[in-house]
């Protein structure tokens, strides 16, 4: 059983906890996610590391509520249990040798993206951050991409906050003005990050994009993280799970991937109502 040590809300569906797992963060790096169940009775559902504390033996995860499971977790509270937390999982995002990068991330994708700009940082790297968000209500970790990147750009697409536009006029920006990054890594909607990498190719500046966001059950079993590259001519199937979740974002079919996580959004938003609704009955209706 894994304690839940502190729990915090980052806005209306986005929520920060803190669970006891000494094993696991003595060893995860960034890129690296962890599979929990909440309950004997739950699914397993894969969620990246968005940091940890080897002194105190916690992990940081960061997840959106948007199906049953994150809604059940949601549910739990600071001195709560978890009851499997497996990790970690996957291959760490490579910073080695990068001396010079740009960091974009979009949504809760930024919860992704956070610890991979801590790392590069710790190892002395020059860290860009370009940050983006629906409205300023849904707005996570700002004072932790400032501390640190050396410069950090916020967007809304409504200007509530920040400027107005999405994180591609900033980075279009840049590169005109002739900045040269050793790599973009980028991770968020994959929307967002097919158009981050449309805008830097032209650049022939090197994209790394996280596939996280179409991760299930986090094993390669369910096959719902089947991913189809473009490489030397050849389509190749790899799964994020396993051979990820960081890929060259060139050789990505992002409109493939696209189409296949839209079929499980109204499977999750069905499955989240029936929980809800569990939970204000065992709560009187309320």
């Amino acid at each position: 059983m894994y304690r839940i040590v502190k729990k915090r809300a980052l806005n209306p569906t986005v929520t920060q906890m803190e669970i006891e797992a000494p094993l696991v963060a003595k060893k995860a790096k960034a890129g690296q996610f962890i599979i929990l169940r909440v309950d004997e009775e739950g699914e397993r559902i894969p969620l990246t590391v968005a940091g940890t504390d080897r002194e105190n033996g916690t992990v940081r995860i960061i997840f959106q509520i948007v199906g049953a499971t994150t809604e059940k977790l949601n549910h739990k509270n600071e001195g709560d249990y978890l009851q499997d937390f497996v990790g970690p999982l996957g291959v760490p995002t490579k910073i080695e040798n990068l001396k010079k990068v740009c960091v974009v991330g979009g949504g809760v994708g930024c919860a992704i993206a956070l610890p991979v700009a801590e790392a590069l940082h710790d190892r002395g790297a020059s860290v860009t951050s370009i940050i983006g968000f629906r409205n300023r209500d849904l707005l996570i970790l700002e004072d932790e991409f400032r501390a640190c990147s050396d410069r950090l750009t916020v967007m809304t697409d409504d200007g509530s906050y920040g400027r107005q536009g999405n994180v591609t006029v900033p980075l279009k920006e840049l590169l005109d003005a002739g900045e040269q990054f050793d790599e973009i890594i980028t991770i968020g909607p994959l929307v967002m990050m097919k158009f981050v990498t449309l805008t830097a190719k032209p650049y022939h500046i090197p994209v790394t994009a996280s596939m996280n966001p179409i991760m299930i059950d986090g094993t390669g079993m369910c096959g719902g993280c089947r991913l189809t590259l473009n490489r030397d001519g050849k389509r190749v199937t790899k799964f994020a799970c396993i051979d990820g979740p960081d890929f060259n974002a060139y050789e990505i079919d992002f409109d493939e991937a696209m189409s296949r996580g839209r079929a499980y959004a109204d499977f999750e938003t069905k499955s989240r109502e029936r929980v809800c609704n569990l939970f204000r009955s065992a709560q009187g209706g309320k």
